[in-house]
């Protein structure tokens, strides 16, 4: 069979030869090797691939490949369609000029390598060449520390490229009656659909794809061009645009009803962005990092318009604005630590019921004290740098918001947490087993449980009680990103995540720095 193939691929290679010779892409006629892209059309975008376990455009397919392999998603203003494709027909023999690199920033790795003091990117035709010498690396050190992860990222980079210049990457649909068979492209397009393809267009071989995709169409449906005109419309940046305009008009304009138009355009848009991500997924937007940042930030807004609504109080307008603000920034500028990707669910997320109970109960409950946390830092600074000092009246009024969003907080985590030990028990056989998640959630909850019973009791004052909610956040950071980033370990590894520790040591450094630099020789606060 192996013989076959090389025969048809070998007669595919000489009809590609002879067409180029004809092409207008033809790169005796081209200024640049840019335009020599063979039938690599943006015309190809949309085009079903099936990779990941599910069928999705090649759009996403090749961006989501590009971005991982190289860090970016376009090269020399070629687009991540036209790369992945000219990478593909590399398996027929045809030559590009793509040269792409991966980056190499672990110091160790570096050395493991053997680059030159302060290269930090590899070509990754040269990659592919430390195949080997990688995976003996990697499967002799049992410890995941940050060298074997760099390691195993580089090993997993150079399979994949290896992957597309094989040209077995690209799954393609081949309708035989009501049957689709997944082959790889360059298995697909046959000498004989390609000279029978000829006296109809002039393109034969986008003709003859096209083709095919429409008799997929017909047979198997459209499913996969919602995705894609969802990843073209680029709702996250809308979102994001809109939270800050809400947030302009809630601070340049005195109508509130303003803030209120953009915050509910927000929303709006936001539940449209999670609906399509459930109709492509078919389950709840819940089970990765960029997914439970892009769902705290809309509960976390949607929550603060409720509660603020039934207590007439525009400031919690402001904090839901504000973190939904950052969630925002972080799903359209982190892309490195947060993967946007849709991916099939590991057998113990197959649960939808569990999956919309424990997991959406604790996101939320991580978005209702995100709440607290922005209004206790803006008290903080504000008590610190501006010109006019926060009476005590302030503060007692400022403590009592925060106090509000921490009871929705506290209470929603707990209820969570005893979720979680029941999907446990369904799942696991044992309710609680001291998982790094489960304890570091069980932390955050006595933390917050403390505090409440501290503010309610008079024992923490409320100056202490402020400084206090603002440091309590790193224990629901370390619960959500740190377990994830900088453990890595327990049976919670389905959320786990590559990079992001640089992000979390960051933020830790930067909200003690805050305190210490908001709280010591503060002034004390005038009487009302």
């Amino acid at each position: 069979m192996q013989r076959i193939f090389n025969i048809k691929k070998h007669s595919l290679n000489i009809i590609f030869i002879a067409l180029m010779c004809l092409s207008p892409f033809n790169s005796a006629h081209a200024d640049t090797y840019k335009d020599q892209t063979y039938f690599c059309q943006d015309s190809l975008n949309s085009t079903p691939i099936r990779q990941g376990g599910r069928v999705k455009p090649l759009y996403v397919h090749a961006r989501e490949l590009i971005k991982f392999i190289s860090g970016k998603r376009t090269y020399q203003g070629l687009s991540p369609v036209q790369v992945y494709c000219l990478l593909s027909l590399e398996g027929m023999q045809l030559e590009n000029q793509i040269k792409l690199t991966a980056r190499v920033d672990n110091i160790e790795a570096q050395k493991f390598l053997e680059l030159k003091e302060g290269q930090k990117t590899i070509f990754l035709t040269e990659l592919v060449n430390h195949m080997q010498k990688l995976r003996r690396e990697v499967n002799a050190n049992k410890v995941q520390d940050s060298r074997v992860k760099a390691l195993s990222t580089l090993l997993n980079q150079a399979a994949l490229y290896k992957q597309i210049t094989s040209g077995e990457n690209w799954l393609f649909p081949a309708v035989t009656n009501d049957r689709v068979d997944w082959i790889p492209l360059t298995a697909f397009l046959q000498e004989g659909k390609i000279e029978a393809a000829k006296e109809k267009s002039k393109s034969p071989f986008l003709y003859v794809i096209k083709s095919e995709v429409e008799r997929y169409n017909t047979l198997k449906g459209e499913k996969h061009l919602l995705e894609y005109k969802f990843v073209k419309a680029n709702l996250p940046v809308i979102s994001m645009i809109l939270t800050l305009l809400a947030l302009a008009a809630l601070t340049l304009f005195r109508k509130f009803n303003i803030a209120l138009i953009f915050a509910f355009s927000t929303v709006l848009v936001q539940l449209v962005l999670i609906i399509i991500r459930i109709l492509i997924s078919g389950r709840a937007p819940i089970t990765n990092m960029y997914e439970t940042v892009m769902f705290s930030g809309f509960g976390a807004l949607c929550l603060s318009l409720i509660v603020g609504h039934f207590k007439k109080e525009k400031t919690f307008v402001y904090m839901g604005l504000m973190y939904n603000a950052c969630t925002l920034m972080m799903m359209n500028f982190a892309t490195g630590m947060l993967s946007e990707s849709i991916s099939p669910l590991v057998p113990v997320l197959r649960d939808n019921f569990w999956l919309s109970t424990h997991v959406t109960t604790i996101i939320m409950s991580y978005g209702a004290l995100a709440l607290s946390w922005i209004l206790a830092n803006t008290v903080l600074i504000k008590r610190r740098f501006s010109s006019f000092s926060l009476t005590k009246a302030d503060e007692v009024y400022y403590s009592d918001l925060i106090y509000t969003t921490l009871k929705y907080g506290t209470v929603m985590l707990g209820g969570g947490i005893i979720l979680g030990g029941v999907w446990a028990d369904y799942s696991w056989g044992r309710f609680w087993g001291w998982d790094p998640k489960e304890t570091w959630s069980l932390i955050a909850f006595i933390i917050y449980t403390a505090i409440l019973h501290g503010r309610y009791t008079s024992w923490i004052p409320n100056s202490r009680f402020i400084a206090l909610v603002a440091g309590a956040f790193m224990s629901i950071m370390m619960a959500w990103f740190g377990v994830n980033y900088i453990l890595a370990s327990g049976l919670h590894s389905y959320g786990f995540s590559e990079g992001g520790a640089l992000f979390l040591g960051g933020f830790f450094l930067a909200q003690i720095t805050l305190i210490l630099i908001t709280t010591l020789g503060v002034k004390q606060t005038q009487n009302a």
